[in-house]
């Protein structure tokens, strides 16, 4: 699947903020999507993951309740809706699709995700 984020920005603290993921390739449907991010001088962590049939999503502990990922299976989109944005969220965000088709649930780890987009910044300004 080739991968192409958008929508990063430069934000205040407490705005808001939403990605999307264009997909093309292999079918889309067929895999679970996630969203990582890296900051500078860290490394890349799992942010969110939602299912291939939309029917779960997982969420790291610091964006439960801030974040939602949704897809649209009819686009080949997968989106990030980031609310009450904070400075810790600053990072690079990459969307990406699982390596597996129809895995049955959802994966957290870097290694289980084969294709990669290139990236947006995210910016938060406190």
């Amino acid at each position: 699947v080739q991968l192409q984020a958008s929508g990063g920005g430069l934000v205040q603290a407490g705005g808001s903020l939403r990605l999307s993921c264009a997909a093309s390739g292999r079918t889309f449907s067929a895999y679970n999507m996630g969203w990582f991010r890296q900051a500078p001088g860290k490394e890349r962590e799992f942010v969110a993951a939602i299912s291939y049939g939309k029917h779960s999503t997982r969420y790291a502990d610091s964006v439960a309740g801030r974040f939602a990922i949704s897809r649209d299976s009819a686009k080949n989109t997968v989106s990030l809706q980031m609310n009450s944005l904070n400075s810790e969220d600053t990072a690079r965000y990459y969307c990406a699709a699982d390596s597996m088709r129809y895995r049955g649930h959802l994966r957290l780890a870097v290694d289980d995700y084969a294709d990669w987009g290139q990236g947006t910044q995210v910016t938060v300004s406190s």
